[in-house]
């Protein structure tokens, strides 16, 4: 036994000591705002230019992968991960009906690395393989592609196809003849539909609108600003782009630099385009044009709804607007109001507020219009609204989430595809004349035996301030609440985006390693409504945060876990949450996991894609104060006993930028009092976590997986001391 001990302290010494002489050069820069001066300990950092700091996030991270490769199971979730794929046969995303029943879909084997794109003449009909992004540009690189985004034609007979190389979040459009199966030769480039609101094509399929970008210096501070919404006519010079919709070509609607101007989706009969001015804030200002006005080159966009009518989800028919209404309303109601003179605030209610569900999303169909409410963000109901009454629908399962998709407001298709946290999705077609769900399932529903015995449980938490937090635990119902069990808590609280359920194999193999996963929908999220987005918003951001510690020290005080077995996971804006979670409670948690995370957000308004009218400005001073509150980099103290902490990052994200976990890893290293791991790990290849094959993915999941067990005690995750040390 003290041989054992005498391992362990010997292993953890070498580990500080090595990394503590990488450690990075600190030039400090003083920032003073509003009279508070904020030293920056690595600004140098942020010059990506300069090969020494890229030098040391490689030496970085193969130190991270010389550790973990001497964890016995390092490889254990990326390998059954893709046996879980090859067991389901294949897999198929992105879906796409035409309204002549045409499906186009991407199509992945279990033993593919990259999706294909296929279609079929209906459900029952013939599947050919339509295009393999393997052979774009394959005369001229290496790099690998794959498909991020489909659209199709309203016919059709053409659709464009979005292609990003791994790891890239641009991407290039290309133009298929779907008959001939032959690629037009115009390639339109630095183009991001998957992020912004994808592709609408001309009523006649000659075109279709994208937003396109002011610069195509990606790295650039201006990328994300003046973009403009343009119509790009096909077998044209895509250099002759018509810009439709911007600041530049619409000066008196008063569209700011940092708006999004896109055009909505839109049917055939539709007297008007919708366009709408995108600023990642819950209500936008809309405005409309006939359709007849616009493709003549007239500007004459008339005002349509203002922020202050907090109307979402526009939807012609006929002469009216539907639309999800907030507008005096706690959660949100149904309701529709004439086109030409229409009053948001005061409209026609056809599905007033329900008690504790929120409507989530809504279709119109010949039969009346198909809606679906959440309840805390993981309970799911799906109703019919038809000629004044409101009408349940009894689902084929219960559901934590409900997905429809239907053809239009003419047609009486509807599909619904259901899913939870340890149920596999699966799509039905209803029929509303029987009140009969049909199994439509585009992929085979795999068996999985190993998850027979994971339950979910959905329990509350009052936080500090009595709000009662939602919490999602997944765990093998023969545990016991003992306080031993490893617990990974995994929270995101930001942008109203909620954590809704999915078959989450990533949660279910932890689950069978002994685990718990526990999903804080944490203040910040939209799982209860508006008011839950504005309670974890600029100066109320600690509530996010603090929701997690909270939920955190419930599952302890309930013997579901303890201190040393607690790990949390944070990814994107979720980095927010755990490194000011880890910050203010360093003695809380045994592990943190920040994946390409949001750790210096005083810095935010530097970056391309920077979020001031979520988070905050710098040019004002309670948002300043809200901004550095929510900071984990300048919460990092000298002398603390920080938990075991895992920061990744990807060399081509435009969304947090390198430097930003970089910077964070290095102060952490150099501050940390403990003799916890401190890994960065960044991704040479990749971004913001997508557009890259899954086995990619799955490895980078795994390494993180990996680190947490470790960290947490398992057995079989416990690194092999090197004895030559």
């Amino acid at each position: 036994m003290k041989i054992k001990i005498f391992l362990i302290i010997s292993f953890s010494s070498f580990f500080t000591s090595a990394q503590k002489t990488k450690l990075p050069q600190s030039k400090p820069t003083i920032d003073e705002y509003f009279g508070t001066k904020i030293i920056d300990d690595y600004r140098n950092l942020e010059n990506l230019d300069d090969i020494q700091n890229i030098d040391w996030m490689k030496s970085q991270t193969a130190y991270t992968n010389s550790v973990l490769d001497l964890i016995p199971k390092r490889n254990y979730y990326v390998e059954k991960r893709l046996e879980l794929d090859t067991r389901q046969g294949y897999s198929v995303s992105d879906l796409k009906i035409t309204d002549n029943n045409k499906y186009f879909y991407l199509k992945k084997k279990g033993n593919e690395k990259i999706a294909k794109l296929y279609y079929r003449e209906g459900f029952q009909g013939k599947e050919e393989l339509l295009y393999n992004p393997i052979n774009y540009k394959n005369s001229e690189t290496n790099h690998d592609f794959i498909i991020n985004y489909i659209s199709p034609s309203l016919d059709g007979n053409k659709i464009a196809v979005s292609i990003a190389e791994k790891g890239v979040e641009l991407s290039d459009l290309i133009i298929i003849d779907v008959k001939k199966k032959q690629i037009y030769p115009e390639v339109l480039t630095n183009t991001a539909p998957a992020s912004f609101d994808g592709i609408k094509w001309l009523d006649d399929s000659s075109g279709f609108f994208y937003v396109n970008f002011s610069t195509i210096d990606s790295k650039s501070k201006d990328f994300y600003k003046n973009t403009q919404t343009v119509v790009y006519k096909i077998g044209t010079d895509p250099k002759k782009i018509i810009d439709v919709f911007s600041a530049k070509n619409n000066p008196d609607l008063n569209i700011a630099e940092d708006q999004f101007p896109m055009i909505l989706n839109s049917d055939i009969d539709d007297q008007f385009y919708k366009g709408m001015l995108l600023d990642f804030q819950s209500y936008r200002k809309t405005f409309i044009i006939n359709k007849k006005d616009l493709l003549a080159g007239k500007k004459n966009w008339k005002l349509f709804s203002e922020s202050s009518d907090k109307a979402k989800s526009l939807d012609f028919l006929n002469d009216q607007v539907i639309f999800l209404s907030y507008y005096n309303s706690y959660l949100n109601k149904l309701c529709r109001t004439n086109i030409t003179n229409p009053n948001f605030k005061n409209a026609e209610v056809l599905v007033p507020e329900k008690i504790e569900e929120i409507i989530k999303s809504y279709r119109i169909t010949k039969d009346g219009i198909y809606y679906t409410t959440t309840k805390n963000g993981v309970e799911a109901k799906l109703y019919l609204y038809k000629d004044g009454k409101d009408n349940v629908i009894k689902l084929p399962f219960p559901s934590g989430n409900i997905e429809l998709q239907s053809k239009g407001k003419n047609y009486s298709d509807i599909w619904i595809t259901c899913s939870g946290w340890a149920n596999d999705e699966q799509r039905f077609k209803y029929d509303v004349k029987k009140d009969f769900f049909i199994p439509e399932n585009m992929a085979p529903v795999a068996e999985y035996p190993e998850f027979k015995d994971i339950t979910v449980e959905e329990i509350s938490v009052k936080a500090r301030d009595g709000q009662e937090i939602p919490v999602s635990l997944i765990y093998n119902k023969n545990i016991k609440k003992d306080g031993k069990n490893m617990v990974l808590i995994d929270s995101y609280g930001s942008y109203g985006i909620s954590s809704n359920p999915f078959f989450a194999k990533t949660y279910l193999l932890w689950a069978n390693q002994g685990g718990m996963v526990a999903v804080a929908h944490v203040r910040g999220g939209g799982e209860k409504g508006e008011q839950w987005r504005l309670g974890g918003y600029k100066e109320t951001k600690p509530n996010t945060w603090r929701d997690l510690i909270d939920c955190t020290e419930y599952l302890i005080n309930e013997k579901y876990t303890s201190r040393d077995k607690v790990a949390i996971w944070g990814a994107s804006a979720g980095g927010i949450t755990v490194g000011r979670a880890m910050t203010e409670r360093p003695d809380l948690f045994k592990a943190v996991i920040a994946e390409v995370g949001s750790l210096n957000m005083l810095r935010d308004y530097t970056k391309p894609n920077s979020q001031p009218k979520e988070f905050g400005s710098i040019k004002d001073p309670k948002e300043f104060k809200a901004l550095l509150e929510m900071d984990a980099y300048h919460h990092i103290k000298k002398g603390v006993k920080y938990p075991a902490t895992f920061i990744t990052g990807g060399i081509n994200d435009q969304r947090v930028i390198v430097w930003e976990p970089v910077k964070f890893a290095a102060k952490l290293m150099t501050n940390d009092a403990s003799s916890n791991p401190v890994l960065l790990k960044i991704d040479f290849e990749g971004g913001h976590a997508g557009n890259v094959p899954v086995a990619q993915r799955y490895a980078n999941l795994g390494d993180m997986f990996a680190f947490a067990l470790w960290q947490l005690g398992h057995p079989d995750y416990q690194p092999k001391e090197n004895t030559k040390k």
